[in-house]
């Protein structure tokens, strides 16, 4: 797996580690303090095969052994929102490490939108599966680092974004600097949202380090998977924001979103992942199912 390291820059900034999920475009990453060793996970993927319906915890077990290897503890497992692409290991990493898992407090309203959409009126009890549901401006720590969390919607309702120090992990909002920003069409997105995100994110410090949730080279003039820019990089070069008005920017947007198709594993991850990662209960055959609508996009 396609693996790299941005260093601390100091006190209360983390080493972050990235690693490229090649199947569905994903960065995984592994948030350390370089004092205490304690880490946080943040938007790690549990491997579907869509085709045949199987998960398997490759990819998560590959960012435990790197925590091992480093002697690093777990203090929190995070995702940014209910992913659309990938399933999440959540549940599963809280199993193996026994640290509290997290995600922001509105994916209880995005559970509401695919309630009706899955006809499941009775599913996704999300105050039970995660630990922490948390809301704009709402703080906690591990280790020497302090987080702050954004509520950043656009591409959800509910995506958050995670500020620690001189690093943000901004999920589905950018894209890398070269390539411009993410999708915002999904039940609940909306351009108009992504935009006020953007700029909010914008709003940080010129040499916060922003960590994307996706790339998909090869891209222009780069075969390598790329995923970290500053502030002020994305502000000068990012061929989304760049000279644009909030007008521009959404026609791009819009006019972009309604060329592009479903995530191949979107109708399956959601009802994983506003489960957090765990399959729909085992029925009486011993077997999990999911259950995916028809006619429904």
């Amino acid at each position: 797996m396609f693996t790299r390291t941005s260093p601390s820059t100091g006190p209360g900034s983390p080493e972050v580690t990235g690693f490229y999920e090649s199947a569905t475009g994903s960065i995984m990453y592994v948030a350390a303090c370089p004092e205490t060793k304690q880490a946080a996970l943040i938007d790690v993927v549990l491997d579907f095969d869509p085709e045949a319906a199987r998960t398997r915890t490759d990819s998560a077990k590959e960012v435990l052994n790197f925590v091992r290897d480093k002697g690093l503890t777990v203090a929190w497992i995070l995702d940014t929102h209910p992913h659309a692409d990938h399933l999440m290991a959540s549940s599963w990493l809280k199993a193996q490490t026994n640290a509290p898992n997290a995600i922001g407090a509105k994916v209880a309203e995005i559970a509401e939108l695919w309630r009706d959409i899955y006809h499941l009126p009775d599913a996704f009890d999300v105050e039970s599966d995660f630990d922490r549901l948390f809301v704009d401006g709402e703080s906690f720590r591990f280790g020497n680092v302090d987080v702050r969390v954004m509520l950043s919607p656009g591409h959800t309702l509910g995506s958050i974004t995670y500020v620690m120090g001189d690093a943000a992990f901004v999920h589905d909002t950018f894209m890398h600097v070269d390539v411009g920003t993410s999708r915002a069409d999904f039940p609940g997105g909306s351009s108009k949202d992504l935009w006020n995100s953007l700029q909010a994110i914008l709003a940080l410090p010129d040499e916060t380090r922003l960590f994307v949730g996706h790339d998909y080279p090869p891209v222009k003039n780069r075969e390598d998977p790329a995923w970290e820019a500053t502030v002020e990089e994305h502000r000068a070069s990012n061929p989304h924001i760049a000279g644009k008005s909030e007008d521009e920017f959404r026609k791009l947007r819009d006019d972009r979103d309604a060329t592009l198709a479903l995530p191949d594993r979107m109708l399956h991850a959601l009802q994983v992942n506003l489960r957090a990662g765990r399959l729909a209960p085992v029925e009486e055959d011993g077997h999990f199912y999911f259950k995916i609508p028809a006619n429904k996009f």
